[in-house]
């Protein structure tokens, strides 16, 4: 069984109930998410050996977040425990021509405090065959962003297959950092995943004839972006997500596989949103898998899109789809038939 890695932060986010606002709200959902938690379950749930790592606090809300994860079949035994808080988001879900918000309350967080002696990697990554983590790990702090930078280290010793997702978050560091941070930490990595904004954002390279406003896509702009990256940072692949956002409750969307001849691009999907939340995480957790299943390119952007299109429809922030079901809507398609 193939063994993968991922290491980051994992927080509690609370949302008002159904669409409402948060000036409505009375009370708050809780759930517990984080992109590269969402990775690990989504990569248990396709039956891999998933490991997590990350610090959490000792106390009861650290604990039900543990819990929580092993609860999907992850390893958690490699989390740290030690710190005196577990980060929190608000989330406002958007509907129609409202966009959903987000509030971080993250500031001083127990894996913000970490320190490279609560992570020993040689257990970490013993049998490991990939590791990933985002660019949201290493935006938390300099202190992150060198543990960010060991770990990478530590997997390229070992020959482990290391990815990333982007992941550009504009309330936790600004474009400079972000693209002095990831360039150190990009020089790892084999398989870079991102979209036009991030492209844009961290490493200031953007997609001709395209803008994500209007929802013109452009495939040669796309292109012509992965094989830039390709050429700055030597990346084996580059996968991109294509988001066209008809409004909050629907989008069209689709992915890009890059590897440095050829592009391929998987089927498009018109969605009718539940929760987006994780919609880029279960797609990074596709290409995870079809590619450690030595699925072709073709296969596999195929196999990330439609896991991704399936996670739009679950409320929270993981995916929970099996396998089977993303090859089912590859094969069968997205009528939506009730399955007797």
């Amino acid at each position: 069984m193939k063994k993968t890695v991922c290491f980051g932060e994992v927080m509690l986010r609370l949302q008002p109930p159904s669409y409402q606002r948060f000036l409505q709200a009375r009370s708050f959902d809780a759930v517990y998410g984080g992109g590269e938690a969402n990775v690990a379950i989504s990569l248990s749930q396709y039956g891999l050996d998933s490991v997590y790592v990350t610090k959490l606090p000792n106390n009861p809300l650290g604990i039900a977040c543990r819990n929580e994860i092993r609860k999907w079949g992850v390893d958690t035994t490699k989390i740290v425990f030690g710190g005196d808080r577990l980060g929190i988001y608000f989330c406002e879900k958007g509907a129609s021509q409202r966009p959903s918000n987000v509030i971080y309350d993250r500031a001083g967080s127990s894996i913000s405090r970490a320190s490279e002696s609560d992570f020993n990697w040689d257990e970490i990554f013993d049998g490991a065959d990939w590791f990933h983590f985002t660019g949201i790990t290493p935006a938390l702090g300099d202190t992150l962003a060198a543990i960010c930078e060991k770990a990478c280290a530590e997997a390229k010793k070992r020959d482990i297959t290391i990815s990333c997702d982007l992941n550009f978050r504009k309330k936790l560091w600004s474009r400079q950092k972000a693209g002095e941070v990831m360039s150190r930490l990009c020089k790892f990595v084999d398989v870079l995943i991102a979209n036009e904004e991030d492209s844009a954002d961290v490493f200031d390279i953007h997609s001709a004839k395209s803008d994500i406003n209007s929802g013109v896509l452009s495939y040669e702009g796309y292109t012509d972006v992965a094989k830039q990256l390709i050429e700055r940072f030597g990346f084996k692949y580059v996968a991109i997500t294509l988001r066209e956002s008809v409004s909050a409750s629907v989008n069209n969307w689709s992915g890009m596989l890059y590897d440095g001849d050829k592009a391929y691009f998987s089927t498009k999907y018109c969605i009718n949103i539940v929760d987006r939340v994780g919609g880029g995480d279960s797609f990074g957790a596709g290409l995870i898998y079809a590619m450690l299943n030595k699925k072709t390119p073709a296969e596999a952007i195929e196999f990330a899109a439609a896991a991704s299109c399936l996670k739009h429809t679950v409320e929270g922030d993981c995916n929970i789809a099996t396998a089977a079901e993303v090859e089912s809507l590859i094969k069968n398609g997205g009528s939506g038939r009730v399955q007797r």
